[in-house]
């Protein structure tokens, strides 16, 4: 029937009517109660609310998500309050901790040392009870949040600590500045001296390497050798060889002037004084000076404290002198001429000379001298096997390769030596030799087992052949197996002897089974499957 909703038919025709109107766009959509058009093509399940909402016009918010199941949330924002209360009972509660008497936890969760005797019969000395959180409702990121509560209050102390250390150092790094510059303007203010002299003064109250001198304490304190080292005084143990001082654990003399074939540098240990003037050393001793001088004008440059800024500092220094006097010695150039005496080439391209000796021919090629290089290859070269004396692919003859010493074509043949070598020098077109019954050469095992089994199939053919000439000698043979075999049985049963405690290896020199045996155990081999195999049948 017609919906009550509508009335009659000719309502229910024309709300049809209309809602095609609307679907066609011929008139207005519908409006809910908050004024939106409400979609005209939308069915009409979807459209109407239940009955028991009790809705009243056109509407879809029942089909929207209803604020009451919409689940909240805490914010990120939102801080839990943790620690202890400032309620501190009087008097012991009923149901509080029997040790420090705080009423939000037993004494089994006691956090507080074991008192000897608790604040349950003592009566004093209660502790405050600690805050219960409230419950967190969190979402899935809310839970895995690691600062979830956290009191951002806390931070700004840590951000007051770091500026006030800020502040202190600025004003040192500004003392530290006006300092250098008071050092720099009373260095300028003195009179120049002779740069030579200051080097030498340098030089020395330089430190030896491996030491570090405090004038102040006034003490060395030197590195360990390395124990692997052989120690100095174990080099040479002549009394008169170079003298050791045990108390600076220096040896400033060589200890092995003996060896006068050897060069210094090639020495494991040439004395200290050697030491000290090669290798890195001289870097070293320029590096303390440049910081020594670079100190004086103001800079703070340490070699011992800061050696990564003093290397850079003193490249820099090097770099800028060397164009400095890149750009003296262009001016000069500029000014008096003679480039073209700096573009000469160097010495050891204009009178290059080697030891090496080569003669070479009128042609270019090498004489005498330096020989010619092979090429290495990634591949296993001059590698014989089975007897060979080279290798295959050495010899060509007829489309194929082959062995050069045996003339053999066939790959990994036995070498038969000169032996077949016979008849490869005969020139082409030339008769071919009558055969003899001499074997010109060493046959290999392929031929001599082709050989065989080619007499192997001629006797099998010979022997069938005679089997069905006569039928009765084949019968004969299989009867004289069968004795055989019996007589063998018995034996062994006789001697106690059994087939499956038989040695290893004790029929090594039995040959194989013919086809008279073979067809002979057959007949006597027990078949399980056979269901006639437990009768009794007759032995022939």
């Amino acid at each position: 029937g017609i919906n009550a909703e509508y009335g009659s038919r000719e309502d229910y025709r024309k709300q049809k009517e209309l809602d095609e109107a609307r679907k066609s766009g011929l008139e207005p959509a519908e409006q809910d109660e908050f004024g939106v058009d409400i979609n005209p093509h939308i069915p009409q399940y979807i459209k109407d609310a239940p009955w028991y909402l009790q809705m009243h016009g056109p509407t879809l918010t029942h089909q929207r998500v209803q604020p009451e199941t919409v689940k909240s949330f805490d914010g990120v924002a939102k801080i839990y309050q943790k620690g202890l209360t400032n309620k501190v009972a009087t008097k012991f509660r009923k149901g509080a901790c029997t040790n420090c008497g705080a009423i939000t936890h037993k004494k089994i969760d006691c956090l507080e040392k074991p008192r000897k005797v608790g604040a349950k019969w003592s009566g004093k000395d209660f502790a405050p009870d600690e805050i219960i959180p409230e419950t967190q409702k969190l979402d899935f990121e809310g839970k895995r949040d690691r600062w979830i509560g956290y009191d951002t209050t806390a931070h700004d102390e840590l951000l007051d600590d770091f500026s006030k250390v800020e502040k202190v150092k600025q004003q040192l790094k500004a003392e530290s500045l006006n300092q250098n510059e008071r050092i720099r303007q009373e260095t300028e203010s003195r009179s120049d001296s002779d740069p030579e002299e200051d080097e030498y003064k340098y030089t020395e109250q330089a430190n030896m390497p491996g030491t570090k001198f405090d004038n102040k304490k006034r003490q060395t304190v030197r590195n360990l050798r390395i124990r692997e080292d052989t120690a100095k005084y174990l080099l040479n143990l002549d009394i008169n060889s170079a003298h050791y001082d045990p108390k600076s654990r220096s040896m400033r003399d060589n200890p092995l002037k003996d060896l006068a074939h050897k060069k210094p540098s090639e020495l494991s240990f040439s004395g200290e004084n050697f030491v000290r003037s090669t290798g890195q050393v001289k870097e070293i001793a320029k590096l303390q000076l440049f910081a020594w001088d670079a100190g004086e004008r103001g800079s703070n440059v340490h070699l011992q404290a800061e050696p990564t800024k003093a290397a850079l500092l003193h490249k820099e220094y090097v770099k800028r002198k060397d164009e400095f006097r890149g750009e003296v010695s262009n001016s000069i150039v500029d000014k008096y001429g003679g480039e073209e005496h700096l573009k000469a080439p160097p010495k050891e391209l204009l009178l290059s000379t080697s030891e090496e000796y080569v003669e070479y021919s009128r042609t270019g090629k090498i004489v005498k001298g330096q020989e010619r290089v092979v090429p290495k290859s990634k591949y296993q070269e001059d590698v014989y096997v089975n007897g060979h004396t080279s290798v295959y692919g050495s010899y060509f003859s007829a489309g194929k390769w082959g062995y050069k010493c045996c003339l053999a074509l066939q790959k990994q043949a036995y070498c038969t030596g000169a032996a077949s070598r016979s008849g490869a020098d005969a020139p082409k077109g030339a008769p071919n030799p009558e055969p003899t019954t001499s074997v010109d050469r060493t046959k290999s095992l392929m031929e001599l087992h082709q050989e065989r089994m080619v007499e192997v199939k001629k006797e099998k053919k010979k022997k069938t052949q005679e089997d069905r000439e006569n039928p009765l000698a084949r019968e004969e043979r299989l009867k004289k197996v069968l004795a055989q075999l019996d007589a063998k049985a018995e034996a062994e049963k006789a001697e106690g002897l059994d087939e499956r405690k038989r040695k290893y290896n004790s029929m090594v020199e039995d040959k194989g089974p013919t086809e008279e045996e073979m067809e002979a155990w057959k007949l006597r081999k027990h078949m399980a499957n056979d269901p006639m195999a437990n009768f009794s049948h007759d032995k022939t």
